[in-house]
């Protein structure tokens, strides 16, 4: 867990000792401010998760300190410490932004009762902005989409694993749904009430990656005038999706190995230990055991996150689903786009069936909406749909290939019955498991 750095303001050092001692020992950082000045000069360096606030000090008041802190961090929370006498003042700080006051004399037990309840409102409220910036427009539901028996051998695996808090590596072209796969396999989990967060690592400089996936502190470097709690953070108690993990350079690659193995990490700037409960699920469209054998990923990090491996078909391995996917693709951007669509003509699902599709799911998805857009009928034709197929130079397989392709057509076609396959290729079972590897 995230350990709490604590503003003590008031001018009585005894007090400002007295609660340093006892905040340090429940686990949370601790400085301390004797004045009004002092405290802006600290608040101006150093990120703080909450502030404990005298009102009534000399010089710069309380009051001058929150109308501050509420200007350069309104989300900082501020629970204001005042005299029996001025709970009037008090109720007015609320009004400016306070989170909570607390009245001297005061028990140690109420006091640490309102900061846990300051900082538990600030993280639901992070978690909330989090999900609403990150999440919009995501769309998220429990099952992929699927038929085939590739398919159901992928679903059958994920609702294995996602009883459990394994790491998960998926393999998969571009846009064959790996994002949608690895949400499926954390809504299905244990973790489905906390954060599910998405981090692109192809998408990301290696500068920027560090601090997007551990935060910064403020000041670590230019242009980072405030804290900023990164993925993992935020993915606390959740599932964190790194996807295109091969893309990582090598130094960031030592980083998530770290955090795989210890389960924290620190800011950038930083040099408290971030503790983190947070499964991993990364993804990949290379061969990562290639890339292992030709030393560009680290072999110990590639066996950390294959535990569990899954892989995607392509579109153009699962055609038996395309009519399937295009009933799916359709009743959702349909209803979004207010157009009552009934279905897919014979001969534009000929057409769908014919194309190669390597974009995968996610060239299938623009093509049906850019239909649905266009179209004046009920039923999308051959005419709504704009595929065209770049010319390019014939790839020649080897043997071995067009072979390891029939083998795989065969084991779909017997639903991946060894025995059944076998027969129909005219070869022993045990033959089969050499070759189809």
């Amino acid at each position: 867990m995230p350990v709490f750095r604590i503003l003590i303001v008031d001018d009585e050092e005894s007090l400002r000792e007295m609660l340093k001692e006892f905040l340090e020992g429940e686990g949370m950082l601790v400085e301390l401010a004797q004045n009004g000045r002092e405290a802006l000069e600290k608040l101006h360096s150093l990120s703080f998760d909450l502030v404990l606030l005298d009102l009534r000090m000399p010089g710069v008041s309380g009051v001058e300190v929150l109308q501050e802190i509420k200007k350069e961090e309104p989300e900082l929370p501020v629970v204001v410490i005042t005299a029996y006498g001025s709970v009037d003042n008090a109720v007015e700080t609320l009004k400016m932004g306070a989170f909570d006051f607390i009245t001297k004399p005061f028990k140690l037990e109420e006091l640490l009762n309102t900061i846990s309840r300051a900082l538990e409102v600030e993280r639901l409220k992070r978690e909330k902005q989090y999900l609403l910036e990150e999440m919009q427009d995501k769309f998220c539901f429990e099952g992929v989409v699927g038929q085939s028996p590739r398919m159901k051998e992928v679903m059958r695996v994920a609702s294995l694993v996602a009883k459990t808090d394994a790491t998960v590596l998926i393999y998969g072209e571009s846009g064959t749904g790996k994002e949608l796969l690895a949400c499926s396999i954390h809504r299905q989990s244990s973790r489905r009430d906390k954060p599910f967060v998405v981090v692109n690592c192809g998408a990301i400089t290696e500068t920027l990656l560090e601090s997007e996936l551990f935060g910064h502190e403020k000041g670590a470097f230019t242009g980072a005038q405030a804290r900023k709690l990164g993925k993992f953070e935020l993915a606390d108690e959740g599932t964190i999706f790194l996807d295109e993990i091969g893309e990582m350079s090598p130094a960031m690659q030592v980083k998530i190995l770290r955090v795989l193995q210890e389960r924290n990490f620190e800011r950038v700037g930083g040099t408290s230990v971030i503790q983190v409960d947070v499964r991993i699920i990364a993804a990949t469209n290379r061969d990562l055991k290639k890339e292992v054998r030709e030393g560009k990923f680290r072999e110990d990090l590639y066996y950390r996150l294959n535990v569990v491996p899954i892989e995607l078909p392509p579109l153009r391995k699962r055609k038996e689903d395309l009519p399937l996917l295009c009933e799916f693709i359709i009743e959702k951007h349909a209803q979004k786009l207010h157009k009552k669509i009934k279905g897919i003509s014979p001969q534009a699902m000929r057409l769908i069936k014919k194309y190669n599709w390597p974009g995968n799911i996610r060239e299938l998805d623009n093509v049906i909406e850019r239909a649905i857009i266009l179209t004046e009928d009920e039923i999308i034709g051959v005419e709504d749909l704009h595929i065209f197929e770049a010319p390019r130079e014939p790839h020649w397989k080897s043997l071995k290939e067009l072979e390891k392709d029939y083998i795989e057509e065969v084991l779909e076609y017997t639903g991946g019955d060894i025995e059944k396959a076998a027969h129909v290729l005219g070869i022993s079972p045990e033959e089969l498991e050499k070759r189809k590897t």
